[in-house]
């Protein structure tokens, strides 16, 4: 293990996002620094795959630097689900529902995760926001509307999911599998990104549909699991999943069986309001024992984010509210995922 900073330690947690074409100086400072996990990047960022092949190359660059004691790949990564869902042109072209309802599924789905995976490659990324392993339960709900979603048959989206994660990681870019324990029971407009969401759906339907495929992710070794915001008053009636140990603990952890990270949906996301600024969310997040904290920006294009996550993490690191173990097992699973991003 290397020795790192508290500074390092607490951006080692830390997914930055930026404004425009090009990433400002001082995050590349930071990524010399060794004080940024990871990238995501969006629609705006992006005006060609050579561009971002291009803007990310510098960004590896910098991360090379001799200033940097963890000398393994920064994370970059996109939301590429397919369909409407995509930052890069191209692949994959089908959207999830389509691949569901395609002649042969699972060619349609192992597919789209390969060639996910070479498209994202070719731009120089390492790391998918993608599958959605949500099990929808209504024409036109939440993830149906967009066709985020294989199916409303847990079996069928826990093969396909499978089968895309399976592909694109062979190709060397990391899946992540999304929005543990499952928003497919959220109506059409129980977005988390915009409003508190409470999903009333019973401790054995949640365990029999909406956790199905993600055990056959994990048993596929998806690298990360995306946790959502939701409230699931059958595993914790007051905290939404990535806020409770309950859900990211006992129920991902402990009865899952992950081992690999745990990574946030977007920190400023509005299903949170009612848990404080960006420095309160973060300290819950991370007693809850999320690894990765993803600054996309939903409310306000605010490059600040990223820093004000990551000076929480290090102020709760100094002031005893984040456990100096818990901080570094998160940080080596982090860290862990970026080396054998390395092949």
């Amino acid at each position: 293990t290397v020795s790192l900073t508290a500074e390092q330690l607490a951006g080692q947690r830390v997914i930055y996002s930026y404004v425009g074409l090009t990433p400002p100086a001082e995050l590349v400072s930071l990524i010399r620094n060794g004080e940024v996990a990871g990238v995501v990047f969006f629609r705006d960022n992006i005006s060609s795959t050579s561009q971002i092949r291009s803007v990310i190359a510098g960004l590896q660059k910098a991360n090379r630097s001799s200033s940097n004691p963890v000398q393994a790949p920064l994370l970059c990564m996109v939301d590429q689900e397919g369909g409407n869902v995509r930052r890069l042109p191209g692949a994959p072209t089908l959207s999830e529902k389509r691949i569901g309802a395609s002649s042969d599924p699972s060619a349609s789905a192992t597919s789209a995760g390969t060639k996910a995976g070479e498209n994202l490659r070719s731009a120089g990324m390492n790391l998918n926001l993608a599958p959605v392993l949500d099990v929808y339960r209504k024409a036109g709900d939440f993830d149906d509307r967009y066709g985020r979603s294989y199916s409303s048959d847990p079996k069928v989206v826990s093969d396909l999911g499978a089968d895309f994660i399976t592909a694109q990681q062979k190709v060397g870019v990391a899946a992540t599998a999304k929005h543990f324990p499952g928003l497919g029971a959220a109506a059409t407009k129980e977005n988390t990104d915009m409003l508190p969401v409470t999903l009333n759906v019973s401790l054995n339907s949640l365990r029999t549909i909406d956790e199905l495929p993600f055990q056959a992710a994990i048993s596929s070794g998806v690298k990360l699991v995306m946790v959502s915001w939701a409230v699931y008053p059958a595993l914790d009636p007051s905290l939404p999943a990535g806020l409770s140990s309950k859900v990211v603990q006992d129920e991902l952890r402990t009865r899952l069986h992950f081992q690999g990270v745990t990574i946030t949906d977007a920190i400023d996301a509005g299903s949170l309001r009612d848990y404080g600024g960006l420095g309160a969310r973060t300290i819950r997040a991370a007693q809850a024992g999320m690894d990765l904290f993803l600054c996309a920006p939903l409310t306000a294009q605010n490059e600040s984010q990223g820093d004000v996550v990551r000076e929480s993490l290090a102020a709760g690191l100094a002031d005893g509210s984040l456990n100096a173990e818990g901080m570094q097992q998160a940080v080596e699973r982090v860290i862990a995922l970026r080396y054998d991003l390395t092949r």
